[in-house]
């Protein structure tokens, strides 16, 4: 029986801002899509998930990885992202292509010549330039846009596509009836600058949006592909993991990936679980315990009995909750669509108003006409495809700077809003490696003596307790004697003899160690073995240490226990800064660990967290996110291991160290590159701070439009004021420098709290 159950998935999403409890995604929901506007469709056949995306345009490559024919099928959601890149290089492919095109357009526009007071160069068939290239930016560089557009209004969800498709159609509409008909200035210019500009945006945004979506295959990396399986004679044959089955014998070798869970039967080693389970220290297994496909055998020969295998072992119940909370991520409509949203049924409606107006003034004519166009095309800013990806261009690279690397845009946005931020304990909080915390000695011994000493007798050793006593040794820049006869004892620590004299050690001889004299450095199994009882204090120290889930090493001389030393996982310096910060901002903090309760306790106490949660296996950590959730808070997940990739993804906000495992970058909306949790509250600051730009550069793109469409609509014509197509194109002009303007200003944003 496998340590992860499918019958305990969890399957409640939270509530985001405009979505129901039980709304499922659709094709709008992959911003892919919703941006590139490339047609998507669903099929809903009992045979195949109801989100799966099949682009039109473009099949996707194979999967590199398939960890299994279900998770393939069910994974059409991480597919429909792969080919994120491919979208953005094509907005690119379309800004450049037709800015060029634009060019000789603008140059030849009646109206720019007017303004800027020059006449353009004539040749046979000039007047054509603007109407030939001005077709070909609408068709080549305004198809995303028509198609998206098209998408909403059969949504009934008008958003930024559909205001650009209505304003760029409008344009071209009307420009092609002037040029034919006569009727009046033709708006070329216009449009194929509004096209440009938008292109520029959405270029810019998609590289914000881009979110690569190999989480999975990272998973899979994590099964070896062979294993050794031991045939009925104890003979060993290499067969591919897919082969094995239970009951199944395999031997796995020191350095190994386990291959499938199983029971040891033979053997023993320390095994590293913390890619799994969140376990700061390897897990020594023996005879009857059990271990888990996928972690890492480090120093003996172990024979394991599989009893799972395949969709059953725990690591594929991790890569099933991993494509579950990616395919529950909900889509939050982002600020400029909802602007583009009540634009759009404000220029309709004053469209309709002017028409109607214009018609009983003066009847229906040309001026009707003028006036209606006017209205639908000034209804569009340019400023307005720049508000949002302006400031998160700068968004991006302010957070670069700070040591973020932000992968999805909205997270960022829903980041200013977070009341509950989870860490995982180990490699976030703490730096993931073993550490001396405390040092104590008897009457006859100073601590730099007792660290000296017991650094010479680990010299040999490659445990990781003796190169975290070494690594304190070095810290405090102490000379470390030499030794001889060193012999590690199995499972207890290690026995030298100190060579003082050799090394000329200053502090280390007479009362204390003598030239030639043998020491024991060891943990209470050392102490059990040899039969030694430590005095009063250093029982008090050890009893102290335990109490917060630490270990203890002793260093022994002549039969007695003369000093120990306490080891924990270390506590970040940053931490604690961190944990203060983010109270002021009135964040609540928790902790998530793998660790014992002890460890978990007396992390959380020293550095003050709100709520933590100990021995939380991967599936676990995972509810414990859905828990916080459905208590109505917005929850950030800050985590580093492959035990931590669910949680992050199922979050509203995942952030993972930089130095943590691939799979939990990839499962991340932003990676902390520095490895500094201090970098979490400067993701807060620079959250609240850029939505706040960006509601204020949505109010000069949009705003102007409160005066210049009733002006474009003729509100004032009867004292003589009436906007012109040239004045409503300087209005949008000054618009778009403010908003350009005020983007900059970002960044000089402060991020300290």
């Amino acid at each position: 029986m496998s340590q992860y159950d499918p019958e305990d998935t969890p399957n409640s999403h939270h509530v985001h801002e405009e979505q129901t409890r039980d709304e499922k995604p659709t094709d709008r929901d992959c911003p892919c899509c919703r941006i590139c506007g490339l047609t998507t469709e669903r099929t809903e056949s009992p045979e195949e998930p109801p989100d799966r995306h099949e682009h039109q345009e473009g099949e996707h490559t194979e999967h590199a990885h398939e960890p299994s024919d279900h998770a393939h099928e069910d994974h059409a959601d991480h597919e429909a992202h792969v080919d994120h890149a491919g979208h953005e290089e094509m907005f690119k492919q379309r800004f450049f292509v037709c800015l060029v095109l634009s060019l000789p357009v603008l140059y030849y526009s009646p109206m720019l010549q007017d303004w800027f007071g020059y006449v353009a160069v004539t040749f046979p068939g000039s007047e054509f330039v603007g109407p030939v290239l001005g077709t070909i930016v609408f068709l080549y560089g305004g198809i995303p846009f028509l198609r998206m557009g098209a998408v909403e209004a059969r949504n009934r969800e008008p958003g930024m596509m559909l205001l650009i498709s209505l304003a760029i159609t409008v344009a071209f509409v009307y420009s092609v009836a002037a040029v034919a008909f006569g009727i009046g200035e033709p708006f070329f210019w216009e449009l194929v600058t509004l096209v440009v500009i938008f292109l520029l945006g959405h270029w810019i945004e998609m590289r914000s949006v881009r979110r690569a979506s190999g989480a999975l295959d990272e998973l899979a990396e994590l099964m070896p592909d062979t294993a050794e399986r031991i045939t009925e004679n104890g003979e060993t044959e290499e067969v591919r993991v897919d082969e094995l089955t239970e009951d199944d014998l395999v031997l796995v070798r020191p350095g190994a990936n386990v291959p499938a869970d199983g029971v040891v039967k033979e053997g023993e080693s320390n095994v590293t679980e913390a890619m799994i389970t969140g376990e700061s220290r390897p897990v020594k297994k023996e005879p009857g315990d059990e271990v888990i496909g996928g972690t890492t055998n480090r120093d003996g020969s172990l024979r394991v009995r599989v009893t799972a295998t395949g969709e059953e072992t725990t690591l594929s119940g991790i890569m099933r909750l991993v494509e579950e909370a990616q395919q529950s991520k909900s889509r939050t409509q982002v600020l400029a669509d909802r602007a583009a949203g009540w634009l759009f049924y404000a220029a309709i409606a004053v469209a309709a108003v002017t028409a109607v107006g214009w018609t009983v003034a003066v009847g229906f004519g040309l001026t009707v006409v003028e006036r209606v166009v006017t209205v639908l095309v000034i209804a569009c800013p340019h400023a307005l495809g720049l508000a949002v990806p302006l400031v998160v261009a700068i968004n991006t690279t302010m957070a670069a700077r700070n040591g973020m690397l932000i992968r999805d845009r909205i997270a960022m946005e829903e980041a200013r809003n977070l009341d509950t931020i989870v860490f995982d304990k180990t490699g976030t909080l703490t730096k993931g490696e073993q550490g001396v915390v405390d040092v104590a000695t008897t009457d006859d011994w100073d601590e730099d003596e007792l660290l000296a000493v017991m650094a010479a007798a680990e010299g040999d050793s490659e445990h990781m307790i003796a190169e975290a006593i070494r690594e304190e040794a070095d810290e405090r820049g102490l000379s470390v004697p030499g030794v001889q006869e060193f012999e590690a004892l199995e499972g207890r620590g290690v026995r030298a003899t100190v060579e003082v004299e050799a090394a000329a050690t200053p502090g280390v001889d007479g009362d204390s160690v003598r030239d030639g004299e043998t020491v024991h450095v060891g943990g209470p199994n050392l102490l059990r073995y040899l039969d030694v009882e430590p005095d009063a204090d250093l029982k008090a120290f050890a009893d102290e240490a335990g109490e917060r889930g630490q270990g203890v090493v002793y260093l022994l001389r002549n039969g007695e226990a003369v000093g120990a030393v306490t080891l924990a996982d270390v506590i970040r310096d940053e931490s604690f800064e961190a944990i203060d910060a983010l109270h002021e901002m009135d964040v609540e903090v928790a902790m998530l660990t793998g660790d014992t309760e002890d460890v978990a306790r007396a992390v959380s106490e020293e550095l003050d967290i709100d709520t933590y949660f100990a021995e939380v296996l991967p599936e676990d950590k995972d509810k414990k996110i859905v828990e916080l959730q459905d208590q109505g808070k917005l929850v950030a997940m800050v985590g580093d291991g492959v035990n931590d990739a669910p949680a992050l993804t199922r979050s509203d906000v995942g952030i993972a160290i930089g130095s943590g495992t691939d799979v939990a970058v990839e499962s991340a909306d932003v990676v902390l590159v520095e490895n500094d949790p201090r970098d979490v509250t400067h993701l807060v600051q620079l959250s609240r701070k850029s939505y706040r730009k960006m509601q204020e550069n949505l109010v000069w793109a949009a705003g102007y439009n409160v005066f210049a469409l009733p002006l474009a609509a003729g509100v004032l014509a009867p004292i003589g004021v009436l906007l012109s197509p040239a004045l409503g194109a300087v209005l949008m002009s000054a618009s778009t420098v403010i908003v350009a303007i005020n983007a900059q200003l970002l960044r000089r944003a402060d991020l300290t709290v």
